[in-house]
């Protein structure tokens, strides 16, 4: 299984064959098993199977093709309702409007979606996380009519993988982000040696040229997660974290 997850690889391109219910019933199951808050499983997902419903979520996600394109949709979400509605019916009053508990739950579904992601990959599935769900949060708990205390984290795309695979992205050596006994900062030295190969790489020195940038780094704060768009998402999303309740 190590050896298996050294190899993985985000899937955005899926075969032309569904995901039987049986077998994402047991991954949801074996997914519920993650650590949690508490015990007080604050998430909940929203499975999306149907072609028209995947069509009112595209756009939320840029239209990216893997929402249409993927047998299956998974939206998971940070979820207070469920538990504060049981509290409710049990005579107990749940202090779960506010940031702490929102951010348990994010914690929670995180937790939730990666371990049914491991589980799937080793099911021989692939899947791809889409980071839009928090740029365009409203729009999807439209889609999905999710209730108060309830936020959308991540969606996640599942299916079995087209043949040949996408080559894998290559990712920072483990010096790059663990740390002994305490956080040690970096230098330039140390981040010159750190990103020494990630900047070396054909396929990142050609994304430098085609953007018309002098640096790898400028493409990611200018182009792709622009100091604008950062701001206004983070905006946008606060908005939506305070609309259910949250605030």
């Amino acid at each position: 299984m190590l050896e298996k997850m050294k190899e993985r690889r985000t899937i955005r391109q899926y075969a032309d064959r569904d995901v039987p219910d049986e077998l994402l019933g047991e991954l949801l199951e074996v997914a519920a098993r993650a650590s949690n808050t508490g015990n007080m499983q604050l998430y909940s997902v929203v499975v999306t199977r149907d072609r028209s419903q995947k069509e009112r979520l595209a756009p939320a996600h840029f239209n990216q093709t893997m929402v249409t394109g993927a047998p299956v949709v998974l939206t998971f979400c940070a979820d207070a309702n469920r538990f504060v509605k049981w509290a409710s019916c049990r005579k107990a009053d749940a202090g779960f409007d506010n940031f702490q508990t929102f951010m348990a739950a994010v914690i929670d579904s995180m937790l939730f979606a990666q371990t049914f992601c491991v589980a799937a990959e080793e099911n021989g599935l692939g899947i791809c996380y889409l980071g839009t769900t928090t740029y365009n949060a409203a729009p999807v708990i439209e889609a999905l009519s999710l209730p108060r205390l309830v936020v959308p984290v991540t969606t996640v795309t599942v299916g079995y993988p087209v043949d040949p695979l996408p080559e894998q992205p290559e990712r920072l050596p483990p010096a790059a982000i663990v740390h002994r006994e305490h956080y040690t900062d970096y230098t330039a030295s140390a981040i010159d040696a750190l990103y020494r190969d990630k900047e070396a790489l054909e396929a990142n020195r050609r994304f430098v040229e085609e953007n018309g940038k002098e640096t790898l780094a400028q493409v990611f704060t200018d182009v792709r997660y622009s100091r604008k768009n950062n701001e206004f998402f983070s905006a946008e999303f606060m908005k939506v974290v305070k609309m259910q309740g949250f605030m």
